[in-house]
């Protein structure tokens, strides 16, 4: 099923095939290490890094009757190095390789997902300048509120997605560290300089303090970012979703040429792929929470984290990349009908113009409670009779209050943006190398 979603980059990553290569990096740079100490021959270092392979098959085969996945990897590899073999997982522990080769697949899913971030924020922006006078209703709590831009939406939509980059980065800061400190971490049978020297090969930080493992802490703070990424992608496809109903109708997912969008009604054209990412979204918080169950490992470590880690990792991380991929898509495709924005906000009768017309009344001299309980009366009379707001000021209030063209001036809705302009110069600056 992961495969129906995921990309084959981040397959890759994640297979069983990459997950030997980079345990193997992880052997060849600790015995590069010792090499470079002295305590084993610089000869045995170099026929390991030169004959080692792995067969997947054969450690399968192995592994069948060891039931040791790192006993079974060793075995199969030492028979390829020969004489040399008996220094390779020399002082070394299961998860001295394991978690450190489980950095390197970390920091190499997070770069991808870090560029698909990058095409995420620039349709984002494109869309935000593209549409930076598109007027549409603001609604708050689903309800009209006051006019804003569909590239305000856009721009605000795109610096979360950066927000949510700074935390990817940082995420990757955080899991990029290796462990090469021995059984339960107190570098007993290692010379910490080997941890040193191996993961400056590996261009990862040692860990400063280990158990048998790396904490697990670093692990859901990463899925945490991953999570918190997909949770905004959630937000931004429900509004789309929002957005796309029948008696809304502003913004519509593409539907392509043979698509369908039910077995019973043939007219129908459903968000089907913001609901998707919706859903996606969802199955990541879980995630999330499996990986904030692994921290509490007993004492020096425990192996529950172990079988979680098998799913969350490659589930969340395939997951994340094609939510992001196809959100891309989504925005750059979407279908925008400025016409029914223009049409709703001419069912609003002038009404998102009440916070205005109470400021302009203060402005006038009256007291500010006396001004909310008129304007207030008179919307609420405005939309129970159906009646253009603006029309029942000039009936109600003297010129010497509000002239009608004051009151006129007050309900252009494009007053409202007078002052947009400076999120779309802070969206720029944002995106502006340097």
């Amino acid at each position: 099923m992961l495969e129906r979603y995921a990309r084959p980059q981040m397959l890759r990553i994640w297979s069983l095939e990459n997950q030997y290569r980079k345990w193997l990096e992880v052997e060849i740079a600790v015995c590069e290490a010792w090499a470079e100490l002295g305590a084993i021959p610089p000869e045995a270092a170099e026929a390991i890094k030169g004959r080692a392979r792995f067969d997947p098959e054969e450690i399968a085969r192995i592994e069948s009757r060891t039931h040791h996945d790192m006993i079974a990897f060793l075995e199969n590899v030492s028979g390829y190095i020969g004489e040399g073999a008996r220094y390779l997982h020399y002082g070394l522990t299961s998860s001295d390789v394991k978690d450190t080769a489980l950095a390197l697949q970390l920091r190499e899913s997070l770069d991808l997902i870090l560029a698909d971030v990058d095409e995420v924020v620039g349709e984002l922006k494109a869309q935000a300048f593209r549409h930076r006078d598109t007027l549409m209703m603001g609604r708050t709590h689903g309800v009209f509120a006051e006019p804003i831009t569909l590239g305000v939406v856009f721009a605000r939509w795109a610096f979360e997605m950066l927000r949510h980059r700074r935390r990817l980065e940082i995420a990757r800061e955080t899991v990029s560290v290796g462990k090469i400190s021995g059984a339960v971490g107190t570098y007993a049978s290692l010379d910490p300089r080997v941890e040193e020297i191996a993961c400056r090969k590996l261009g990862l930080r040692p860990d400063p303090a280990s158990s048998q493992v790396v904490s697990r802490d670093r692990h859901a703070e990463c899925l945490w970012a991953v999570a918190a990424t997909a949770s905004s992608v959630e937000k931004f496809a429900q509004d789309i979703r929002h957005l796309q109903r029948t008696e809304v109708g502003e913004l519509e997912e593409p539907f392509l040429a043979e698509q369908k969008g039910s077995s019973a009604m043939p007219h129908k054209r459903n968000p089907i792929l913001a609901e998707r990412l919706c859903g996606i979204a969802r199955l990541l918080r879980g995630h999330l929470l499996a990986a904030l169950e692994n921290i509490p490992l007993w004492l020096e470590r425990d192996m529950s984290h172990s079988v979680v880690e098998r799913f969350i990792f490659p589930e969340a991380f395939c997951l994340l990349d094609y939510l992001l991929t196809r959100f891309a898509w989504l925005i750059r495709n979407l279908k925008i009908n400025p016409d029914r924005m223009a049409e709703n906000l001419a069912l609003s009768l002038g009404l998102y113009a009440s916070e205005a017309v109470l400021m302009a009344l203060v402005d006038k001299g009256m007291r500010r409670e006396e001004a909310y309980d008129l304007v207030q009366r008179l919307a609420t009379r405005a939309w129970e009779e159906k009646r253009n707001f603006g029309d029942l000021l000039k009936a109600a209030l003297p010129p010497e209050l509000l002239t009608p063209g004051e009151i006129d001036s007050l309900l252009d809705p494009r007053r409202y943006l007078r002052n947009c302009e400076v999120i779309f110069r802070r969206l720029e600056e944002a995106l502006t190398p340097g």
